[in-house]
Formats: C-alpha cells, sequence, structure tokens
C-alpha cells in the first residue's frame, strides 16, 4: 500500500483551509521560518478515507480476530461502556482541583469513590486508589507503600521475593524502588516451591509479590501458609491483579492473606488494552497501609457530598494526575453496573471453563508441562514440534496467516518454547473450536511440512522480521516528501 505522502499529487488538496480569523501577535524570529512550503501532501478527502480504512483492516483486534494472548486477558471491550465514557466528555477531570471545583464535580467525584469502593470489595481491601496509569504503575506504587510501611516502623528491609514464574514487571518495581530480588524456583507441581520458599525468607524481606493463578494458569493451594509465613517475618504480601479475571466473585486476595493489589482495570473490567494503553491499574489495601496512599484522597462526608482530602502527613504523595485515566475508569465502572455481582462471577467462571476446554482439546498435540486442571489460561510447549526444527515463534506466524492473533510465546520462560493461551469468557465455543481446528493443523504441518512454517507469515504485508534490529533501530517516519 502506498503511504500517503506517496499518493499525493500537486493541485488535488482534501480541505481548504479558512484564512487565519486572529491578528498576527508577534514576528517570528527568520531562523524559525521555513525557508519552503511545508510539503504537506495533497490527497483527496476520499484518498484519506480509503488509505485509514484499508490500514486499519490490516491490524489485529479483538473487535476483528480472535485474541489469546495469555497472561493479558484481551477480552472484548462492549461499545455501550465507549457511550458511557462519552456522558462525561465535555468534563475535564481537573475540575475538581479548582478552588470551587469540588461543587462541579459531584458526579465524577462520587463516581470514582464508589468505583474504588467496588474495587475493595472484589479484592478484599479496605481502601483503593485509581490514581495509577498502568499495571507495572500500580505495582511501584504499590511497592512504594509497602517501603513506607517499613520506613514507619523503623523496619531494616532489603528484599522482595517473588517467584521465577512471576511477570517481568514484578522484580523490575521492586528494584525501582530499592529492594533486591531473590527469586524462588518453580516446583514440579507448578507453584512456588513451598520449602524453598521458608528457605529463603528471612527478617530483611520486606514483601512477597505473586500472580494467583500464577503465570502457568496454576492457582497456589499453599497460599494462604505463604501469607502466614510472610507475616511471620513482617513482610507483607503483594498481589499481581494481572490474573484477576480468574477468580472474580470467588477468591477474594485480601482474604487469603494479601496486603496490597493492583487490578488492570484494562484487562479485568471491559477497558481497552494493547499499543501501550490506555491502562488503569488501581491499589488496593489492608488497613495498616491506608495512612500511606496517594493523596488527594476523595472521601465522602456526612451529607453524602464529596471532597478532595489532602491532610495525610504520611503519604507517599501524588503519583498520577488527578486520580488516573478517568475515562478508562468510567467504563471499568460501567462494566461493574451492567454485569452486577452475578454477572462478574459467570465472567470468571466462563473464562475457566473456555482455558480448560482449550486445554483439553489440545494436550495430546502439544506438551503440556504442567498437566492439571487450570484456571483461565493454560501453557504447552512446543517440545513435541521443536523434533521437527519447528519453534512456538514459527506456529504462531502460522496462525497469522490462517486470521488468528497468536497465544502469548516463550513466556512463562521457565516453559521451554511456550503458547500461552487465554481465550476469555467472551469468545463462543464455535471460535474456539475454529481456533483449535488450526492449532491441530499447526501440529500436522509440523511433521509432514515443517518448511510452510518456518516461511510463514505469506499473506501479510511483511514476513519475518528481525526482530531484534526492528526494536534497536525503530523507522516509523518513512515517508516520501
Amino acid at each position: 500500500m502506498k503511504l500517503i505522502y506517496e499518493q499525493s499529487v500537486a493541485g488535488r488538496p482534501g480541505v481548504k483551509l479558512p484564512a487565519a480569523d486572529v491578528p498576527r501577535a508577534a514576528d517570528l524570529p527568520a531562523g524559525l521560518l521555513r525557508d519552503e512550503p511545508a510539503g504537506l501532501p495533497e490527497v483527496s478527502e476520499l484518498d484519506v478515507v480509503r488509505h485509514y480504512t484499508n490500514l486499519s483492516r490490516r491490524n489485529f483486534s479483538v473487535d476483528t480476530n480472535f485474541y489469546p494472548l495469555g497472561s493479558c486477558t484481551m477480552k472484548y471491550n462492549a461499545k455501550v461502556l465507549e457511550n458511557a465514557a462519552g456522558l462525561f466528555s465535555p468534563y475535564h477531570p481537573m475540575t475538581a482541583l479548582l478552588p470551587t471545583g469540588e461543587r462541579f464535580s459531584q458526579g465524577s467525584l462520587g463516581m470514582l469513590h464508589e468505583l474504588g469502593r467496588w474495587l475493595a470489595e472484589i479484592t478484599g481491601m479496605d481502601e483503593v486508589t485509581t490514581q495509577p496509569l498502568a499495571g507495572a504503575h500500580g505495582e511501584m506504587t504499590g511497592i512504594m507503600l509497602i517501603a513506607a510501611y517499613h520506613k514507619a516502623k523503623g523496619n531494616r528491609k532489603k528484599y522482595v521475593v517473588v517467584p521465577d514464574s512471576s511477570h517481568g514487571t514484578n522484580p523490575a518495581s521492586a528494584a525501582m524502588v530499592g529492594y533486591e530480588i531473590i527469586t524462588v524456583p518453580t516446583a514440579p507441581y507448578g507453584d512456588m516451591d513451598l520449602e524453598l520458599f521458608r528457605q529463603a525468607m528471612n527478617d530483611e524481606v520486606a514483601a512477597v509479590m505473586m500472580t494467583c493463578p500464577n503465570t502457568l494458569g496454576l492457582f497456589n493451594p499453599h497460599i494462604r501458609e505463604i501469607a502466614d509465613i510472610a507475616h511471620a517475618h513482617d513482610a507483607l504480601m503483594y498481589y499481581d491483579g494481572a490474573n484477576l479475571n480468574a477468580i472474580l466473585g470467588k477468591v477474594r486476595p485480601g482474604d487469603v492473606g494479601f496486603d496490597v493489589i493492583h487490578v488492570n482495570l484494562h484487562k479485568t473490567f471491559g477497558t481497552p488494552h494493547g499499543g501501550g494503553g490506555p491502562g488503569s491499574g488501581p491499589v488496593g489495601v489492608k488497613t495498616s497501609l491506608v495512612p500511606f496512599l496517594p493523596m488527594p484522597r476523595i472521601v465522602k462526608k456526612d451529607d453524602d457530598s464529596y471532597a478532595l482530602e489532602t491532610d495525610r502527613p504520611a503519604s507517599i504523595g501524588r503519583t498520577a494526575n488527578f486520580f488516573g485515566n478517568f475515562g478508562v475508569m468510567v467504563k471499568a465502572f460501567a462494566y461493574m453496573a451492567m454485569l452486577g455481582r452475578e454477572g462478574l462471577i459467570q465472567v470468571s467462571e466462563q473464562a475457566v471453563l473456555n482455558a480448560n476446554y482449550i486445554m483439553s482439546q489440545l494436550k495430546d498435540y502439544y506438551d503440556l508441562p504442567y498437566d492439571q486442571t487450570c484456571m483461565h489460561e493454560c501453557v504447552f510447549s512446543a517440545g513435541k514440534q521443536l523434533r521437527h526444527g519447528v519453534h512456538a515463534i514459527d506456529i504462531a506466524k502460522y496462525l497469522i496467516d490462517r486470521g488468528y492473533h497468536p497465544p502469548t510465546v516463550y513466556f512463562p520462560l521457565i516453559v521451554k518454547d511456550a503458547i500461552m493461551i487465554e481465550p476469555t469468557e467472551t469468545e463462543s465455543k464455535a471460535t474456539m473450536d475454529a481456533f483449535i481446528a488450526v492449532m491441530r493443523e499447526a501440529a500436522a504441518a509440523a511433521e509432514k511440512d515443517p518448511e510452510a512454517l518456518h516461511t510463514a507469515p505469506v499473506s501479510m504485508p511483511v514476513s519475518r522480521l528481525d526482530e531484534t534490529k526492528a526494536a534497536r533501530e525503530q523507522n516509523v517516519c518513512h515517508m516520501k516528501w
């Protein structure tokens, strides 16, 4: 497809700009003036519409394709949620910070306060801040809260413990706050090795960061015991909420020993995800950490009005503008209101059912390192295919040709040539059956015609990229002027 600049034809503009209706305020220095015209493309409105429409058709998205990206919960985003966010479009979220802004922001403040209350109830926490702008930002905020807690107690803490199956942001967030990392290996049963964890714990551990269910899609049956061991050393339990979609209404992390949690609204509560944003990572805490939460805080007064509270001397301070990504939170609020308690429970039940169905249908075609009932996602290995020189990346590329976004590959790192599949609750059996058929085709091709997998994809504008080179030498401005 030609780039928009390549389609330019002199004398064929798509818009006629009106003459400037404001006076020229000042003369620009000669060095800032152009020597030549800007060189903008001259294309008709029809050219522009067709160009960007055709570009959009080359994208993979939840709206166009099955998107089984493991550990990321790429669920469908209902359009009614976009409509809900649109209701607030005339409102600027900074309004409440103006001298009389609280008076004109009662609806928005009330929505945010209620969202925090709902999230606290769902997660078993006592209070929630909605400031963090993404999951990793929530992680860092949570670890900052933990650091403030230990500092206030006079604790000398040095380490954060993470399983070797953890998301990479866990150790990164802890390291950014100044902690050293202790990594505990996974046991043959698929969870953090309990005995090695006991040996790793000491009085200098500030926190244990866990995802439960973990990135293998398995719920840790020892989680209460792990929390008790951590608390015995005055360490706090941190819950990475990336996989919360699997346990909505079934388990509240706060009830099994977790003290801090971040919630990915863009994974669990029906808001957009991908392309770097928009995200949202509210953080919930138990009572002992409430004094350290970011401010300003939204409080509900006796007359049922809402106000901003800034008198919190122990607060870690502001971590983001206003209260986070406001539009994303409106969508999450609408999602919860639309589904209600029973609907959210059904979300987790259907997500778990879908993942186990896919696992049962593919376990004879791909290696299954941990052959047990999974939660919201299942993790295979391309071990059988490796014997024919076919890797997980080859299978991923083959799926692109067949119209599917690939699952996550090569993660978690503890599984060789991992293929991590998360179907989410919004996918039908018919969709999953079609995907399963293609995955079986890929397994058969690995044995009979591995070269077909090595050359995939053949239907895309580009085939195999040098991904390392592409990341290090990005060229996003290829234009002909």
